[in-house]
């Protein structure tokens, strides 16, 4: 069974950075277009960012563009996304997903970010 696991997440002050990883069992991911969403307590799941397949096109949401740099490894079937200059707005559970039949089918269980005032 085909699953991604995201790796990573922790507690950090505001003004920290951390990485987070994702990776796949049972597929290889350099096909599919990847991303990373996140979900803070009560709210809704935001999309933060997005790498085609061969990394020739990013895109990041207006919340994060100029902190958080999504990137992939297609040889370590990785994707990671480094966060720079955290605020704590930034704390949610953070998902990876891959684009299969044209929408986000397949996600990550999540990874918990929190970043402390």
């Amino acid at each position: 069974q085909v699953q991604l696991v995201e790796s990573g997440g922790g507690l950090v002050q505001t003004g920290g950075s951390l990485r987070l990883s994702c990776s796949a069992s049972g597929r290889t991911l350099s096909s599919y277009t990847m991303g990373w969403f996140r979900q803070a307590p009560g709210k809704g799941r935001e999309f933060v960012a997005q790498i085609t397949q061969n990394s020739g096109s990013i895109h990041y949401a207006e919340s994060v563009t100029g902190r958080f740099t999504i990137s992939r490894d297609n040889a370590e079937n990785t994707v990671s996304l480094q966060m720079n200059s955290l605020k704590p707005e930034d704390t949610a559970v953070y998902h990876c997903a891959a684009v299969l039949g044209g929408s986000y089918s397949l996600w990550g269980q999540g990874t918990q970010v929190t970043v402390s005032s």
